[in-house]
């Protein structure tokens, strides 16, 4: 039996959490890909978190989890990939539920609102759920074919869409 390996992301919000995690998922016997940051000099989370989407849609990581402030940064622009189901977790119930009925594949931390023993159980959580099949096999398919087709009818949409010249009603 192979272990999965885990991808981590941050930004300076996380750095620590991160850190944090990594000895705590690797203390389970996973296999960890940092793709940082590495410090807690001011950055921005996009630098570290494409890579991670890239390494997760690419299968080089089983599954990613990405940190930052909120949570909210990092989890937007992880999403922006294809084929990435990043969830903002900020407790275990959230995280198990998010894997088992939406299928994440990338847990989104909140740095400043959860400490290290909360992170802890999320990521247990995530662990438990880890190698069990997606909860309803149909779901799965119907999910990813709404948000492929959600995403390119708004882009239609946009395309199609002519800029509409400004007006104030005091004009």
């Amino acid at each position: 039996y192979m272990k999965k390996t885990i991808g981590f992301a941050c930004d300076h919000a996380g750095f620590k959490l991160k850190n944090h995690l990594i000895c705590f998922v690797e203390d389970m016997g996973y296999k960890t890909m940092n793709f940082g940051t590495n410090s807690e000099e001011s950055c921005d989370y996009p630098d570290f978190a494409h890579p991670l989407a890239e390494a997760v849609e690419a299968k080089k990581c089983d599954i990613g989890v990405s940190i930052c402030g909120s949570g909210n940064g990092i989890n937007m622009t992880v999403n922006k990939h294809q084929g990435i189901r990043s969830a903002l977790c900020w407790n275990p119930e959230i995280s198990k539920l998010a894997r088992l009925h939406n299928d994440a594949n990338i847990c989104a931390l909140p740095a400043r609102f959860i400490d290290n023993k909360t992170a802890e159980e999320i990521l247990e959580s995530w662990h438990q759920d880890f190698d069990k099949e997606f909860e309803v096999p149909l779901k799965k398919d119907t999910v990813i074919l709404a948000m492929q087709e959600y995403a390119e009818e708004y882009y239609r949409e946009r395309l199609r869409e002519k800029p509409k010249p400004y007006s104030c009603r005091s004009c």
